[in-house]
């Protein structure tokens, strides 16, 4: 049948079937080559641009065609799978749209999660960068960080009290599950931290005198011949009963050793490593000689002079004395894995590790890392290197469950990690 037999009704419908596979189809693809040049190159852009016009029209003249049209249309399918057909092209459009929408809708708080989220992760931030270009992303990530207060912590705010352990009654339950201890156990407790979406481990360590810095063999300057060693084995160096990573390193291909840490590195008094500081907030993280935890901007020679006897450089600053860090947003690093330290005001130390990159639980952002600790009575806190790096060994044992980049149950090597020790 020549085209101008066909019924004007048919081919109405024709054209509205047509359009309503290729409209959708390119209107999204020019939306998302008005924010991302790596996903649809400006060259493509005018084309696709012209497909999305052209299906346009051929929708609207199908429906005039099909609205119009006064001969009778015979249906070549039966009923059951015509239903099929026309719940299988509202599907395909609805859910087009709603990828569409939740991509790029002004304000999409999912757009700021996938962005801050993406880009904190070693070998993923792909993800972002496809959907979004870097103005984008710089203006996502300026939206969404952590203003610190600018202050030092305040030594005198910690006094070491002895605390009135497995009383009856107690200021809150973060309190009771602090100061009830483990029968036999002076040294250290582990609690299960379990929220909506997260859940992890703190370890609450009762001396901070038995809190160090341990480093591995292989810290040094080179890419090349350094190399970091995963807690395990650096905690049997240190004969250490728990460690959790601490400080970050230089991984400019992702998948370096861990042996060149950044910033300022103290571990028993003497300068480890004063590598160039980690392009983040926060500052020189460590304990003094009379086991107060320090949270200051400070250089390596500054450092030693006020006694800090061991110390890694990261951030951002959490929690300065009592008072949380200002936080826009998520604080810009996103949902992963996290760990961080804090100190009590009576001296006790908390060490927390949270899981994440798994189904239900994505990991911690910056405001719940901080509600977490401050629920846990912290007066001063900091976030640790997270990631891959984040694992807490016990007895020679990861106790946390560490997720790598790909989503596999991996840890990896890091060049310094906090341990206790007895």
């Amino acid at each position: 049948m020549k085209f101008d037999q066909i019924p004007k009704k048919k081919i109405g419908k024709r054209f509205i079937m047509l359009s309503i596979f290729l409209f959708p189809l390119f209107s999204s693809l020019y939306v998302v080559s008005m924010y991302s040049s790596d996903l649809i190159s400006e060259t493509m852009s005018l084309p696709v641009l012209l497909i999305a016009v052209f299906s346009f029209l051929l929708l609207v003249t199908g429906i005039l065609f099909y609205f119009t049209g006064k001969d009778k249309i015979r249906h070549k399918f039966r009923a059951p799978f015509r239903y099929v057909a026309y719940l299988f092209a509202i599907a395909y459009v609805v859910i087009g749209y709603s990828i569409l929408g939740i991509l790029y809708l002004p304000g999409s708080s999912f757009k700021s999660w996938l962005i801050t989220t993406a880009m904190t992760t070693m070998n993923h931030q792909y993800l972002a960068t496809w959907f979004y270009d870097s103005y984008d992303v710089n203006i996502v990530m300026a939206n969404n960080s952590v203003v610190e207060s600018g202050e030092d912590t305040n030594p005198n705010l910690i006094n070491f009290t002895t605390p009135e352990f497995n009383k009856v009654t107690y200021k809150n339950e973060y309190e009771k599950e602090i100061l009830t201890k483990d029968e036999g156990n002076d040294l250290y407790k582990i609690i299960d931290i379990k929220r909506k979406g997260i859940k992890g481990k703190m370890a609450v360590i009762y001396d901070p005198s038995h809190v160090k810095l341990g480093v591995s063999k292989g810290t040094g300057t080179d890419l090349g011949s350094s190399y970091g060693q995963f807690i395990t084995t650096i905690a049997s160096r240190y004969n250490a009963v728990l460690a959790i990573n601490a400080g970050g390193f230089y991984d400019p291909d992702w998948n370096s050793t861990g042996g060149v840490p950044h910033g300022v590195v103290i571990s028993e008094g003497k300068l480890i490593a004063n590598n160039k500081k980690a392009n983040s907030s926060g500052g020189i993280i460590g304990f003094t000689n009379d086991n107060k935890l320090v949270l200051s901007r400070m250089s390596a020679n500054e450092a030693l002079k006020a006694g800090i006897r061991d110390a890694v450089d990261f951030g951002p600053f959490l929690i300065v004395n009592g008072k949380s860090s200002y936080i826009n947003g998520n604080g810009g690093w996103g949902e992963a894995p996290r760990t961080a330290i804090a100190q009590r005001e009576d001296g006790i130390v908390l060490l927390l590790v949270i899981d994440g990159r798994q189904v239900g639980y994505p990991g911690a952002d910056m405001n719940q890392l901080s509600r977490i600790l401050m629920d846990y009575g912290a007066i001063n806190a900091a976030n640790l290197d997270g990631g891959t790096s984040t694992a807490m060994e016990l007895n020679g044992e990861i106790i946390s469950n560490p997720r790598n980049g790909n989503f596999q149950a991996k840890t990896r090597p890091v060049p310094n990690a906090w341990i206790v020790v007895e």
